[in-house]
């Protein structure tokens, strides 16, 4: 490195900013070839170490020694395993080094506010409630729904009347209605009533969006206790919705509030009406399970995401008619699709890809993120149009919508999703709170993110 140092101050003509910020990006790289060296030695010896125990293996299977040519077809198939563990860690470490190139110069601040614990599993989705007084909604693979203070981090109420896992919740635009999606194949309406409790101080716990340490399974706290037994209990539902013959894996409200769909992994995707509760159009098409659905903040549309690698646009606007469009742009599951307030969708997928689309032009899309991992339930700030993506490798990224890379959030032994993140929500209006995640890990996370005026503008 300092012979880097070295060449670039020599007689430069580069601005110190542009120098400062090459030798930043060259300690970058400095530091992912070492790490890959260290990995390739850890390599290394496991397959040392794997030979040698194949070849004491070879001396006493059926009380006879293998042949050499057996022994090292073995050994050259777990070689190979290796090898291609390998080139997974290496494309992985490279893909951090290329995509370093692509992140602006000025960071967005990211501050972990407060934590949100007491699910005892898996936390599918999280979403924040349009009317006063606004309030955090989980849900989760414990068969509850969860209503939180976003300021104290207290359990409001909790929402019980589903027997399977609740995989979804999404709040009415305009009344204090809850809609949960379930592993039970239904979905119900539940309307709810708290009353906030009064915040105490946050502590300061700022980190830069860049930072991060690893943490083991030993820093992992103790989620183990249920605070949501002292929460007003839900068991009834207003409505349950009931057309479905397999997992409800999501669900949403249209424009309005009057009308709600319903995605499922009997490959189908229904539209209700909420105050009687019957069936008014079934959507088929998709060739596998659905994964996600999403409504227009301001129109009558509606996209669909599946396993079958594509979503699918469907537009109610006309009242007579349905139409549906087929979008390809992806080779895996498409994981999410959402809508901005304009006239974008954003897909996310397990293909590591997520893909900003036109809706006046979908034939390709007008950015592509590439990433290192698996991308789950995305969300768009609509303000800002920050895109917050939770990756299966417990990151959360944050990219504007031309595909720059804004910020990674904190992840250390002291603060952080320590399992898989399953999803992200905006909420622009709150004071303090304006990004929230949830995962495996049992919890869900309120962030503050602070972009700089500078990124706002591109």
């Amino acid at each position: 490195m300092w012979q880097v140092a070295t060449l670039l101050d020599s007689d430069s003509k580069l601005p110190s900013s542009v120098r400062s910020t090459l030798l930043e990006l060259f300690g970058q790289i400095e530091r992912e070839f070492e790490n890959l060296y260290i990995e390739n030695l850890e390599l290394r010896r496991e397959i040392d170490t794997l030979n040698e125990r194949l070849a004491a293996e070879g001396q006493a299977i059926d009380g006879a020694e293998l042949s050499k040519g057996q022994l090292k077809t073995k050994a050259s198939h777990s070689t190979s395993q290796l090898s291609q563990k390998l080139k997974t860690t290496y494309k992985a470490s490279t893909s951090k080094i290329v995509s370093s190139f692509k992140t602006t110069t000025s960071r967005a601040a990211c501050q972990l506010v407060k934590e949100y614990i007491g699910h005892r599993d898996g936390i599918w989705d999280v979403s924040v409630a349009k009317t006063q007084p606004v309030v955090l909604g989980t849900a989760s693979a414990d068969h509850t729904a969860l209503l939180w203070s976003i300021e104290t981090g207290k359990c409001l109420v909790k929402y019980a009347g589903h027997v399977g896992s609740v995989n979804s919740i999404k709040f009415h635009p305009s009344e204090q209605l809850a809609l949960t999606a379930s592993g039970d194949q239904t979905a119900h309406i539940w309307r709810y009533a708290v009353q906030l409790p009064t915040p105490q101080p946050v502590a300061d716990t700022s980190i830069s969006g860049e930072d991060e340490v690893e943490c083991s399974d030993k820093d992992e706290p103790d989620l183990d206790g249920d605070v949501s037994s002292d929460c007003p209990t839900i068991r009834v539902p207003l409505t349950s919705l009931k057309s479905h013959q397999g997992v409800v894996i999501a669900s949403d409200w249209l424009v309005g509030g009057k009308q709600a769909v319903t995605a499922s992994w009997d490959r189908t995707a229904n539209l209700y009406d909420v105050e009687t509760s019957e069936l008014v159009h079934s959507l088929t098409g998709h060739d596998q399970e659905l994964t996600h659905c999403c409504t227009h903040p301001t129109q009558r549309l509606v996209v669909t995401s599946s396993r079958d690698t594509t979503f699918r646009l469907w537009d109610f606007r006309d009242p007579s008619i349905h139409s549906v469009n087929v979008f390809q742009g992806h080779t895996d599951t498409v994981t999410s699709a959402v809508f901005t307030v304009g006239d974008n969708v954003v897909s996310g997928s397990d293909d590591r890809t997520v893909k900003v689309w036109d809706l006046k032009n979908m034939r390709s899309p007008i950015a592509t993120i590439r990433t290192d991992s698996a991308i789950n339930r995305i969300n768009v700030c609509v303000g800002q149009k920050i895109i917050a993506l939770p990756h299966d490798n417990r990151q959360v990224r944050l990219f504007d919508m031309s595909g720059v890379r804004l910020a990674r959030l904190p992840r250390s032994s002291r603060q952080g999703h320590r399992r898989m993140v399953c999803c992200s929500a905006w909420s622009e209006d709150h004071p303090v709170c304006n990004l929230f995640t949830c995962g495996f890990d049992r919890q869900a996370i309120g962030w503050n993110i602070n972009i700089p005026a500078l990124l706002q503008e591109k």
